[in-house]
């Protein structure tokens, strides 16, 4: 870390003392490109000192464990198993025919009309 204050404390004295000779001639290039230079290397120098405040946090954050998250399905009511079904997996026999789930309210096994044979039709002399 010291190398990091001492980086710091010299680029930023540079920096000071390119921007006072740019700023007594704004129209000078070579102040100026002094002057971007010495900018440059304060960035590079703040860098590594954010850099090192990071590998800092992070042997911090190292000695403590991770949480581990929860199961979703432990946060669906009092520890209940979460089911995809529309009825969430109720099995109970009062849900409809003889216990057969049906994705329908109407009742039987026809949905929307697709699948079904036209109708046998009825002969007049019959």
């Amino acid at each position: 870390m010291d190398d990091v204050k001492k980086r710091l404390e010299e680029s930023t004295a540079n920096c000071i003392k390119s921007y006072e000779a740019w700023s007594a001639k704004q129209t000078d290039l070579k102040a100026r490109e002094t002057l971007q230079e010495a900018v440059h290397e304060l960035r590079k120098v703040a860098s590594r000192l954010e850099i090192e405040m990071v590998v800092s946090e992070r042997k911090k954050s190292a000695n403590e464990p991770l949480p581990i998250p929860p199961h979703r399905s432990s946060s669906k009511g009092s520890g209940a198993t979460e089911s995809i079904l529309p009825d969430n997996g109720n099995t109970s026999s009062d849900s409809g025919a003889g216990g057969k789930k049906s994705n329908n309210s109407g009742g039987g096994s026809r949905r929307g009309g697709r699948g079904r044979r036209p109708s046998a039709k009825k002969s007049a002399g019959s």
